[in-house]
């Protein structure tokens, strides 16, 4: 008799190393080249040092290819967050948060959370292109509409007040007010300095 329950106790504690991974975490996470900690617990909605104790993890040091545990309490899902204005991914928000670093970088963190209002207005709006992408990526009469995917500084990797600025933006903060364009300050352009200002935040100025 024994035995047998030896045996019974030996599998049943089995069972219950198979079920806890499972029970214990909402889903994993393969690390890309580029990610950061504090990019990776924004996508989950969840933070740094959970995601590290999660992990067992004594710093921030990640590298590509890296499987880690996100915690079931989680507020967000593994990929998207929503804006009312269907899903976006993953990839839309690192790309958001890449534009709001190129174009706004120094700046304050407002003007940061401002620049990606404007790229979101422009989704919502039925004269720019329906997507992230669309809006960032959009040619007008042969010229690019931000000069960062001109130049290729689109493609530098965002700091944490970027990433953190475009979740605030998705979530619905806009300091601009429905503004659609923004240019810096020092500019000459006279068509620019004629749409109505909504606001100026440092060396940029957010226009309708």
């Amino acid at each position: 008799m024994d035995f047998f329950f030896r045996i019974r106790v030996i599998l049943l504690a089995l069972c219950i190393t198979v079920i806890l991974p499972s029970a214990a975490f909402a889903a994993t996470h393969t690390v890309s080249r580029g990610e950061s900690l504090y990019q990776i617990s924004s996508w989950y909605g969840t933070t740094v040092d959970t995601v590290k104790a999660a992990n067992g993890l004594k710093d921030n040091a990640i590298y590509p290819g890296q499987k880690l545990y996100i915690p079931d309490n989680s507020r967000k899902s593994s990929s998207t967050v929503s804006r009312g204005m269907g899903n976006i991914s993953r990839s839309d928000i690192d790309l958001l948060a890449r534009i709001i670093h190129s174009e706004a970088e120094g700046e304050q963190y407002k003007a940061k959370v401002a620049v990606g209002a404007v790229i979101l207005n422009r989704v919502s709006s039925p004269i720019f292109p329906n997507s992230i992408a669309g809006v960032i990526y959009q040619v007008t009469d042969g010229h690019y509409q931000f000069e960062p995917v001109l130049n290729g500084r689109i493609n530098y990797p965002a700091n944490a007040d970027s990433v953190k600025a475009a979740q605030d933006a998705l979530n619905g903060w806009d300091p601009t007010n429905g503004a659609l364009y923004f240019f810096n300050n020092d500019v000459t352009n006279s068509y620019l300095w004629a749409k109505k200002i909504s606001i100026v935040l440092g060396k940029l100025v957010f226009s309708f």
